[in-house]
């Protein structure tokens, strides 16, 4: 790793607050854009954006919110969202954003744990959800409608405590350390109750920096689409932190539904996307295709092969002859171009996919069409990213290089061991003390297997905790076998059954969106999911995906029988995390007659 990047990254966090950043913000570039609603005529700039952080941060000091305390928010996407947790931020205090799927059992549970003693909440469905529980909290405020305390009225409060003393304001912020807590983020509890991630200020500007360091092409003051919760990790930095270190121009959009039309009108220079999110893109522009024109989907697959052979190359790091590189730059300016203009990515310089494995054939599509999609890999308790592929270093398929300034070995079991200061400060002990993440030596379990190439690229293999053991003791990846699976357009997610058993079955679910156009391009007549999951053609489809899949494993990591389920998962059915990770306990238990009938019970 270059010492002098390390430096670098080091020096420029050094000290740095999410306050002091806003406070040069709004004093520097007070009048450019930093904070829109898509959809919205209003744009707040950096000095609107500080001066309501200012006001609101007095009012909740005025509810006796102070610094180490905890706060509770249940929002949608909504500027009211990054201000009030802004607002708490500059009392030293930490906000915790809360997943809207939480279970009334988990709500109750993070109430207690967090030790908050005021909730913030958006309106009265939000207030319904939480009623079992408000009285483990001092004050409720309310965003939209009663019930509680009207958000409107703490700005209000906090606008003449404000005005009386402006000075109360900026000693706060200015007593706020690079190592307290800037959020409290709590895991998706797949395998047991969430844990409470501490972050600090110095974890999320390092993270910023880092990014800045090795994706250098990304200009300041960009613009930026917000789509994902904020109690997720990969949001947290990229929707708020690091606008803030960039001096970006975030655009909230509330409604995930609406982000293809999002990225259209906003055409960012960066984006993240969860592995789903390009997925459907993939699925997308394949049935767009397939009904095109005869001539449009030759000169189509003309340029995408053109364009993965100068990816193919760039992933090498050889260099791309010139008559390559001119037809590439032809074929991509009048074909390949305007298809990612249609798709929002025609200005794209990085875009990322994390938090879950993605198929190498969704990666390989998506660089055909110009859009290098570069994996990175790490986990809240890392303030997201701990390792990334670069625009010039990457390689297909793993999960890139470890971050500067950040240290990476494998346990003896293949078990990955991250250091250095992306490494959370620990998780929140319900007495509100922190209990470390780490051994003795600075070494944070992560609990995924990998393994490292010769020049230092990391591959995931699996989940510690998810291997399968079959009956005959072989260790097998369900990550592999589902990665596989889920490369067909046709299927949303497949979770591969197998531990203490003699062979591997799966669970397959299929695409909701994908199905019905592919069903309607062949004369299918199926209405519903559950029709079209039990047509003979759709069965004949995945049955020919299943073992196309079999030919790339091992025999006893092979699937002997599958089952397609007739309907889709959701966070708010249960079998996925907020995160979209599979809670394999809640859907082994779920379609345990399903899984028992694969066995012969």
């Amino acid at each position: 790793m270059d010492s002098s990047l390390v430096q670098h990254c080091a020096d420029t966090a050094r000290g740095l607050t999410i306050p002091a950043l806003l406070h040069r913000n709004a004093t520097e570039f007070a009048d450019l854009p930093a904070l829109s609603l898509l959809g919205s005529d209003r744009t707040r700039t950096w000095r609107e954006l500080r001066d309501e952080i200012a006001v609101l941060s007095r009012g909740l000091a005025d509810l006796g919110l102070k610094s180490g305390d905890r706060l509770l928010i249940t929002m949608s996407s909504r500027p009211e969202h990054w201000l009030v947790d802004l607002a708490a931020v500059h009392l030293g205090a930490v906000p915790s954003t809360v997943y809207s799927t939480l279970s009334p059992d988990q709500l109750g549970y993070l109430a207690r744990h967090s030790g908050a003693e005021i909730l913030v909440v958006e309106g009265a469905a939000e207030l319904a959800r939480w009623a079992p529980h408000l009285q483990a909290f001092r004050h409720v405020v309310v965003v939209d409608g009663e019930g509680g305390i009207p958000l409107r009225d703490v700005a209000a409060r906090g606008e003449a405590l404000h005005q009386a003393d402006p000075g109360a304001f900026e000693k706060a912020w200015r007593e706020v350390r690079p190592d307290q807590g800037v959020t409290l983020l709590y895991t998706s509890g797949t395998t047991g109750d969430p844990k409470g991630v501490v972050l600090t200020h110095s974890n999320v500007i390092y993270q910023s920096v880092v990014l800045e360091a090795v994706v250098p092409d990304v200009p300041d003051h960009a613009a930026s689409l917000a789509y994902l919760p904020l109690a997720h990790i990969a949001e947290r930095v990229l929707g708020v932190y690091n606008p803030i270190y960039r001096t970006g121009h975030v655009t909230i959009c509330p409604d995930p539904t609406k982000l293809l039309a999002g990225l259209v009108t906003i055409r960012p220079v960066s984006f993240f996307g969860v592995p789903r999110i390009w997925e459907k893109m993939v699925a997308g522009v394949q049935a767009q295709l397939a009904a095109a024109e005869p001539q449009v989907k030759a000169a189509v697959d003309m340029a995408r092969e053109v364009a993965l052979d100068v990816y193919k190359l760039r992933g090498a790091e050889q260099e791309v002859p010139p008559e390559l590189a001119a037809t590439h730059a032809a074929f991509d300016e009048k074909v390949l171009k305007p298809l990612r203009a249609r798709l929002g990515l025609d200005n794209m310089l990085w875009a990322g996919s994390g938090a879950a494995p993605i198929p190498v054939e969704v990666l390989l599509y998506l660089a055909s069409l110009g859009v290098d999609v570069l994996e990175v890999w790490g986990m809240t308790e890392t303030t997201g990213t701990a390792t990334i592929n670069t625009p010039d270093h990457f390689r297909t398929g793993t999960v890139g290089r470890i971050n500067a300034g950040m240290e990476l070995k494998l346990a003896e079991d293949g078990e990955i061991l991250v250091r250095g200061p992306l490494v959370a400060a620990g998780y929140l002990r319900a007495d509100g003390g922190i209990d470390p993440i780490t051994d003795a030596d600075g070494w944070l379990a992560t609990g995924d297997v990998g393994t490292l190439d010769a020049d230092g690229y990391l591959t995931i293999t699996d989940r510690k905790k998810e291997l399968i053991i079959n009956s005959s003791g072989k260790n097998i990846s369900p990550a592999q076998i589902e990665n596989l699976l889920r490369a067909h357009p046709l299927i949303a997610q497949a979770v591969a059954i197998g531990d203490r058993r003699p062979y591997v079955t799966a669970l397959i679910v299929l695409d909701e969106e994908s199905v019905p156009v592919w069903a309607k391009a062949r004369g299918l007549t199926g209405d519903s999911l559950a029709d079209l999951a039990a047509d003979p053609a759709v069965l004949a489809e995945i049955t020919a995906t299943v073992e196309a899949a079999n030919t790339k494993l091992a025999r006893p990591e092979q699937i002997k029988t599958f089952r397609i389920l007739p309907a889709g998962w959701t966070p708010e059915t249960g079998e996925l995390t907020p995160t979209l990770k599979l809670r394999r306990r809640i859907i082994t238990d779920r379609y345990d007659g399903e899984i028992s009938q694969m066995y012969g019970g």
